[in-house]
């Protein structure tokens, strides 16, 4: 196969062919920035002292375990109702 235009072709490659540099972007000079408040360092630190405090006191529950076992647990009549009375006030305003 014999090619005549090669001086054409060689000028439609080279025009094609042409690379051009992309110069480097510079790397950004901000920062983010977070900046926490007082009031929820506060709250951090409640948040993590709840973390530490256990859900069941366990000295309280063992003490009247061993009151319930030795059959010294007594509990008056007027504070149960007393303290149901002020659980169902409570359960209502919730509503």
């Amino acid at each position: 196969m014999r090619i005549e235009d090669r001086m054409r072709i060689f000028q439609i490659y080279s025009q094609t062919a042409k690379v051009t540099r992309v110069e480097k972007k510079q790397e950004p000079t901000a920062t983010d920035k977070v900046e926490i408040s007082s009031e929820a360092r506060d709250f951090q630190a409640v948040l993590n002292a709840i973390k530490l405090t256990p859900d069941v006191r366990e000295e309280k529950v063992n003490e009247i375990k061993k009151k319930i076992d030795s059959g010294t647990y007594n509990v008056s009549g007027k504070d149960v109702v007393e303290k149901l009375i002020r659980e169902y006030k409570a359960s209502k305003k919730n509503e």
